[in-house]
């Protein structure tokens, strides 16, 4: 979507996150870079590392709000800065003219956990009545819109683990429509409890023990993680008219599904390869034009395998054995509904900083998986094939066969 008819290309102005790695984006990509592998040994999840709610939220507004809604509104703040809020002043555009769209998986599992245990033991006259507001999957846009008082479209994008992902598409869509002049978009997400964690250790995606490694030949499965990722986006001449700063671009996305099964991928690979085939058409971009793929990567044999044939199948064998690829869910654990959002910002910072991370944990690539370019250890980056700007993938794939890809670029000097 370089050319949405309206105002130009999708670009981002501000980008936060909250992740095992720290509270930051600049965390996220010193820490990544460095193959901090915060995720290895804490089965079964790992929680974002020096994260006080209190410490960023009002205590009121912490006391009303579920775990993923506090990362979200962290991670959105960071943003907003960086896109031009100050202090406490309202955001640079009309109020009614902003949209939140914030991605979430599961929701507020931790409240809800905490109200069935209240429910069980006192009986029903001591659940508290903000349960449900706290548990919903849309509490995130909905505290969003109103802690800054965004008037335009909020919205839920519930797709899984494609839903940090999917709410950047659907944020590049309300811009391209004229909809809106600025959206708020990522994902958010905190289920790191026991109960989640043995559900999908009966579903044999859990590692065992509890070191994600993803594409390794002794991989064993994910590791819960905990974060939230947010990014602004306007487009290129609202930016422009208001002097703001462009992180990157949002040059392509795409979006399919398998219509094959509740968990399984379709073993074809064919639909996930057509989600990237078509961000790389929106963004009209061959594959020899980029110069970074972030992958799912989940660490699961069967996610791994499946994910590399279908980068094969549209990227060529030949492309995708010479572009360095890496899974941020090595040093992140999964984040589920957050991890498309998340990895869309270690995406857009690797191409600014012109450098790589790697997959923490990696230690012995599976030959199963075919020539790649994995990166096992911080790797300067280098553009593709006739581009002047710099060019990345980021893959997100989620139960119920939903597909997503964004294709990032980053321009200029980093």
């Amino acid at each position: 979507m370089s050319d949405p008819g309206r105002g130009g290309a999708i670009v981002v102005t501000g980008f936060g996150a909250v992740t095992p790695l720290g509270v930051g984006a600049r965390l996220l990509h010193e820490r990544g870079v460095a193959g901090d592998a915060s995720a290895a040994g804490n089965h079964p999840s790992v929680r974002p590392a020096d994260f006080t709610a209190t410490d960023h939220l009002p205590r009121n507004l912490v006391r009303r709000t579920d775990r993923f809604t506090q990362l979200a509104l962290v991670a959105a703040e960071e943003a907003l800065v960086q896109a031009g809020k100050r202090g406490t002043e309202r955001a640079p555009w009309p109020a009614d003219r902003v949209a939140c769209v914030i991605g979430c998986g599961l929701g507020g599992t931790a409240s809800f956990e905490a109200q069935r245990e209240v429910y069980e033991r006192e009986g029903a006259g001591f659940v508290s009545p903000l349960m449900v507001p706290q548990m919903m999957a849309n509490a995130a846009a909905a505290h969003l819109s109103m802690r800054h008082g965004f008037r335009g479209e909020s919205l839920c994008v519930a797709s899984a683990c494609s839903s940090g992902a999917q709410a950047v598409g659907a944020g590049m869509r309300l811009l391209a429509s004229g909809a809106a002049d600025a959206v708020v978009a990522g994902g958010a997400e905190a289920s790191s409890s026991e109960l989640v964690a043995a559900a999908f250790g009966n579903a044999g995606a859990l590692s065992p023990s509890g070191t994600p490694r993803p594409f390794d030949a002794d991989r064993d499965g994910f590791v819960i993680g905990e974060g939230a990722g947010v990014l602004v986006l306007e487009t290129a001449a609202g930016a422009a008219r208001r002097g703001a700063e462009v992180l990157g671009i949002v040059r392509g996305y795409g979006a399919t599904s398998d219509a094959h099964h509740v968990t399984a991928p379709d073993p074809s690979g064919g639909p996930a390869g057509r989600a990237v085939a078509l961000a790389l058409r929106e963004a009209g971009a061959a594959p020899g034009e980029l110069a970074y793929v972030n992958a799912h990567g989940t660490g699961t044999a069967l996610n791994d395998r499946w994910e590399c044939e279908a980068l094969r199948g549209v990227l060529g064998p030949a492309a995708l054995a010479e572009l360095p690829l890496s899974s941020s869910k090595g040093a992140l654990g999964h984040l589920f509904g957050a991890a498309g959002a998340v990895e869309a910002i270690v995406t857009l910072q690797a191409l600014r900083h012109r450098v790589a991370p790697p997959t923490a944990g990696l230690r012995r690539p599976d030959p199963a998986l075919g020539r790649l370019d994995l990166v096992r250890t911080a790797r300067k980056l280098t553009p593709g094939a006739g581009e002047d700007t710099f060019l990345g993938l980021s893959t997100s794939f989620g139960f119920g066969g939903h597909n997503a890809a964004l294709v990032l670029a980053v321009e200029g000097r980093s």
